[in-house]
């Protein structure tokens, strides 16, 4: 079942929408995506070309080459360094957009995991740790 959602970097400089199908988002656990995201993993959601709009703001575009050769633009807020999504870098039919910068994130699971023997071991076992005291 697909859903409507609105996305925004933290400073708000670019907003979006899109069309997703919750069902199909993910964890990638790659080294590239670790360093990235600033994270042990990215979570994503993947739009197809025609379901997503810019609403505000052009995101900068880094363009990572992955050992494959495959080229695949990184976007991102060039003000607050809030990542929006990834896609081909020639022609998209797909973008992967990140799960931290959309609305509805708590709404949208992650369904699958990838990558996993690049998942740092520590970070699939943070449900035991105890809340900060300010929580």
């Amino acid at each position: 079942m697909e859903m409507e959602i609105e996305g925004r970097c933290h400073c708000g400089a670019i907003a979006y929408e899109a069309i997703v199908d919750p069902k199909a988002a993910g964890l990638c656990h790659c080294t590239d995506c670790q360093t990235l995201s600033g994270s042990p993993f990215r979570a994503s959601v993947p739009a197809k070309a025609e379901h997503f709009r810019i609403l505000r703001g052009q995101p900068k575009i880094y363009v990572k080459t992955a050992e494959s050769g495959a080229k695949r633009s990184q976007a991102f807020c060039a003000d607050c360094g809030t990542p929006i999504y990834s896609a081909a870098s020639d022609n998209p039919t797909q973008y992967n957009l990140r799960l931290g910068a959309v609305k509805q994130r708590a709404q949208i699971p992650p369904q699958t995991q990838a990558w996993c023997g690049s998942a740092l071991p520590w970070a699939q076992h943070v449900e035991g740790l105890p809340p900060s005291p300010d929580d």
